[in-house]
């Protein structure tokens, strides 16, 4: 399980490097694919084989479906980690999602979610006065 948040940065040559706690939940075949609100997400091997499964399950006779594969698919990249633990962020990806020195990685369970630093705290300042609303919206149980 995949959980906690990291600030680290990019290298001159977009490498980063995947903190201890997190390696031993992750791959070395690593794979990133567009995220949602602005990050990118880094699965490992066997979560994106899930993904793909579950994409595979959407029907392309509807156009929606179609989309959202084009777009999801078209994304995707595939990294290994280096013997120094590090990943290279090819600079396309970098340039779209306006990844810069400062990063923030994040937990997301089977997944880890790539942010800008300064997106990130916007995003999180944004979210954070929602949480308990939220949570009774998701995690209350009703029996009705």
């Amino acid at each position: 399980m995949i959980y906690g948040s990291f600030e680290h940065n990019l290298d001159e040559k977009n490498r980063l490097v995947i903190p201890s706690k997190l390696r031993e939940c992750l791959s070395k075949v690593l794979f990133i694919i567009k995220g949602f609100e602005g990050c990118i997400s880094i699965y490992p091997e066997d979560e994106f084989n899930v993904y793909l499964a579950n994409l595979s399950k959407l029907d392309d006779n509807i156009k929606i479906s179609r989309d959202f594969k084009r777009v999801a698919l078209s994304s995707v990249c595939r990294l290994e980690i280096d013997s120094k633990n590090r990943i290279q962020i090819p600079t396309a990806i970098v340039n779209k999602y306006s990844l810069d020195n400062d990063v923030i990685i994040v937990g997301m369970i089977n997944h880890i979610e790539i942010w800008n630093l300064s997106l990130w705290k916007k995003y999180f300042q944004e979210n954070e006065t929602l949480f308990e609303k939220n949570a009774e919206k998701l995690l209350v149980k009703n029996d009705e």
